[in-house]
């Protein structure tokens, strides 16, 4: 978006007028080194005030015309001439300018150079000149700028030859800066972008889209906006998303209700994959195949009704929804692993801080198995006498009772016994060992 290098001069603001101040050097000529030229002090004759003006047109293919005229008082001479008293210089030419901005796309910097003539006037005398220039633009906006230029000016009378008196031996330097000022322009829908940059330019818009509109103010112009009237966002291409889905409005089934993109914008409560409006349970996830309902499953043990050989009575997925008499092999494992957890604090039949989600666990296999009967056997470390030991034994294994069937474990289907110190499964020389010395073991009966 934009245009290359938008402040040079061109059809947009074809005029521009210069104007500033300049510095003669009349001892410069072909014959002058390199570092003469700078030599300001011995040889340049420095204007006061505005001193140089300077107006051209564009003529297209980057060429500008122009006409300049520039005043000076001369008191530095070139070698070899002498006067009393200041001298007034003046000087009015003519260049064929070319622009390098458009081809350097040095964006503000456009530099220039130019070729042409000119006729100077000094004292009682006039000479023709042949000038050849190099300068630079600097534009801060669209039409201001600052322009600095060197001019070389070869003196063409009787190019050399004859009895003609060179006041500059032959050529000179003429040195300026000013600003400029750019006129001219075109905007026929008056938006601010000139005709020759505006897209659009029978139509009112903005300078950030090359004069195009942005109708509904969105930051997209309308010709890549494909919902120009109704503001919207660039990652919907302009359209708005009113229910915030993710789903712009042009492509929403249910534009004032936030659903999927899977689902053309239409929700879906219960996450099972059908709209809403084609859910007859909406609220509830289901199959497609039960019009988005739930299958039933009147035992509640996870097999479908559908699929339950005993519908009523709970039982597990191997067993095709019956109950199963005896626990597997890896439920047996998982109780063991679980009551070996199961800790109590020293002396004491109280669970630890960690005790009471194992039992939960434990619970939910118990629960697995309706019909089969488990003992509770409780242990403790070696501190403190056998009886009591004992004692504490009893109690922790009948806690543990108390907890399962406090939690829905018939009581029938559980037996409790204590060993003691009995049957240790770490040592008692540490307090870690003792710690799991200190425990219940479930153990299915047969």
């Amino acid at each position: 978006m934009g245009y290359t290098n938008i402040q040079s001069q061109d059809n947009n603001n074809p005029w521009q007028f210069s104007f500033g101040i300049n510095a003669v050097d009349l001892d410069a000529d072909t014959s002058t080194q390199f570092d003469e030229f700078f030599a300001v002090d011995e040889n340049w004759n420095v204007s006061s005030g505005l001193s140089m003006f300077t107006l051209s047109k564009y003529l297209g293919d980057n060429l500008s015309l122009g006409l300049s005229g520039s005043v000076n008082s001369i008191s530095k001479f070139a070698d070899g001439y002498e006067f009393l008293n200041e001298v007034t210089y003046f000087a009015s030419d003519m260049m064929l300018k070319y622009s390098l901005g458009e081809a350097l796309d040095m964006q503000k910097m456009e530099p220039f150079v130019g070729v042409g003539l000119g006729k100077t006037w000094m004292d009682s005398s006039s000479w023709m000149t042949s000038n050849a220039s190099l300068g630079m633009n600097y534009w801060f906006s669209d039409v201001w700028g600052l322009t600095a230029q060197v001019d070389y000016k070869l003196n063409m009378s009787d190019n050399g030859r004859g009895n003609t008196v060179m006041l500059d031996e032959g050529g000179s330097m003429r040195y300026s800066v000013g600003f400029s000022v750019k006129f001219g322009g075109t905007d026929s829908d008056g938006d601010g972008v000139y005709d020759k940059h505006d897209t659009c330019p029978e139509v009112p818009g903005l300078k950030e889209f090359n004069g195009c509109p942005d109708s509904d103010g969105d930051g997209i112009q309308d010709s890549e906006d494909k919902c120009p009237l109704l503001a919207g966002s660039l990652e919907y291409d302009g359209c708005p998303d009113s229910d915030g889905d993710g789903v712009s409005d042009n492509n929403d089934a249910c534009p004032n209700e936030a659903g999927l993109a899977s689902l053309e914008g239409c929700p879906d409560s219960d996450g099972d994959g059908i709209a809403n409006s084609k859910d007859a349970c909406p609220n509830v996830a289901g199959p497609r195949a039960n019009r988005g309902c739930p299958w039933p499953d009147s035992d509640g043990d996870s097999v479908l009704d559908k699929d339950d050989d005993c519908p009523s009575e709970a039982g597990s997925v191997a067993n095709n929804g019956c109950p199963e008499i005896y626990p597997s092999d890896e439920a047996l494992a998982q109780l063991v692993d679980y009551s070996r957890t199961i800790n109590f604090a020293f002396d004491s039949s109280e669970f630890t801080d960690g005790t009471p989600p194992v039992l939960d666990a434990i619970v939910e296999i118990l629960m697995a198995y309706p019909k089969a009967n488990f003992s509770v056997e409780g242990h403790c470390d070696s501190k403190g006498s056998k009886k009591v030991n004992q004692k504490i034994s009893d109690k922790r294994a009948k806690a543990v009772v108390d907890y399962l069937t406090n939690s829905g474990v018939a009581a029938s289907r559980l037996t409790a016994k204590g060993f003691g110190e009995s049957a240790p499964i770490d040592t008692n020389d540490t307090r870690a060992g003792r710690a799991n010395n200190r425990r219940v073991e479930i153990i299915l009966v047969k």
